[in-house]
C-alpha cells in the first residue's frame, strides 16, 4: 500500500473518508473508545471479545509502521458493550512521515465519530522522582518537533483554524485514573511530555536541558496525534511507561530499544488494570 504524500488538507480529508468507509465495510462496531498503543505495548486482555483485527497495510491511504514491536494493526472489539478500537503500533517522524501522516488515522477516527482517545507511549525520565517502570499521567506536552499536524490550509470539517490547548490532556479522566489509581493502590503520578524529534537517544548535555526547560518525560511521538484530536474536538487521555532514567546524567544507563521494550512489558498488566477499570466505570 502506498502512503499518500500530499500537503492539502482537502486530500487528506477525503482520503481519510475512504479509509472510514473500508474499516465501516469490515465491522459493524462504533467505537466508543480509541486506544494508541507504543512501543512494547500489544495487550488485547481490554477486550472481552475481538472482532476482527485489521492490518494497517490493507487499510487504503494508512501509513505502515516500520518500527520493532509495533504490529501495525488495527484491533477491534468489545468490553461490556463499549466499541474500542486499539491502534497497535504507531507512526513516528523519524520513520520519515510528516505530521499529518503521524495524524491520519485520528483524522479517521475523527470521522468515526471518536469522542475518546487514549493515547500511550514509552519515554524516558528526566525527573529525578521518576523511575524507570513508573507509569505517569500526561498533564501537558512540549513539542519540539520541527513540524505541525495543523499546518496550512484550515478545513473547518476537521476543527477551528486556532484550537485552545489549555486543556489538551483531559482534566477529568486524569482525576477518575487517579481515584482508580488509589483504589488500587498504585502511586500514579503525573508528568510534562516533551517530544524530539529521534530517532537517536538524546545527549547527556540534552536531558539537561530539557529538564530545565520543564518537562519531566522525553520521547519521540503522542505530540502530534494529540494535537490533532483536540482539533477535531476527542477528548485525550494520556500515558508514559517509563523506560529509563535521563536525569540526573549519573543515572543514564546505555539503553536499547529492546531494553525499552522489556521495562514497558513489565509495567504493562498495571496500565490494562488502569484502563479495565476506567472502561468499566467511566466510560
Amino acid at each position: 500500500m502506498t502512503v499518500f504524500k500530499t500537503k492539502n488538507m482537502k486530500n487528506i480529508l477525503i482520503k481519510a473518508k475512504e479509509s472510514k468507509k473500508y474499516i465501516q465495510s469490515k465491522t459493524s462496531i462504533t467505537p466508543d473508545l480509541a486506544i494508541v498503543f507504543g512501543s512494547g505495548l500489544s495487550s488485547e486482555d481490554l477486550f472481552d471479545e475481538i472482532d476482527i483485527s485489521i492490518r494497517y497495510s490493507d487499510i487504503p491511504n494508512f501509513p505502515v509502521s516500520t518500527v520493532a514491536n509495533h504490529k501495525g494493526e488495527l484491533v477491534i472489539g468489545k468490553r461490556k458493550s463499549k466499541g474500542i478500537y486499539l491502534f497497535s503500533g504507531r507512526f513516528h517522524y523519524y520513520e520519515g512521515y510528516s505530521a499529518k501522516e503521524i495524524t491520519f488515522p485520528i483524522r479517521v477516527l475523527q470521522l468515526l465519530g471518536i469522542k475518546q482517545l487514549i493515547l500511550t507511549n514509552a519515554a524516558g525520565g528526566i525527573n529525578p522522582d521518576i523511575n524507570a517502570g513508573d507509569i505517569i499521567l500526561i498533564k501537558d506536552h512540549i513539542n519540539m518537533i520541527p513540524d505541525h499536524p495543523l499546518r496550512g490550509k484550515n478545513i473547518d470539517e476537521f476543527g477551528p483554524r486556532f484550537p485552545d490547548m489549555s486543556n489538551a490532556y483531559d482534566s477529568e479522566f486524569r482525576d477518575q485514573i487517579k481515584k482508580i489509581a488509589k483504589r488500587q493502590s498504585y502511586n500514579i503520578k503525573e508528568g510534562v511530555y516533551l517530544a524530539l524529534q529521534g530517532p537517536s537517544l538524546e545527549t547527556p548535555a540534552e536531558y539537561t536541558m530539557i529538564y530545565r526547560v520543564g518537562a519531566d518525560l522525553i520521547g519521540m511521538s503522542t505530540v502530534f496525534e494529540t494535537i490533532a484530536a483536540v482539533h477535531g474536538g476527542i477528548k485525550v487521555g494520556g500515558f508514559s511507561m517509563v523506560s529509563n532514567e535521563c536525569y540526573p546524567p549519573e543515572r543514564i544507563k546505555k539503553t536499547t530499544h529492546q531494553d525499552v521494550v522489556n521495562t514497558v512489558k513489565k509495567s504493562e498488566p498495571v496500565l490494562i488494570n488502569l484502563l479495565g477499570e476506567w472502561i468499566d466505570e467511566y466510560l
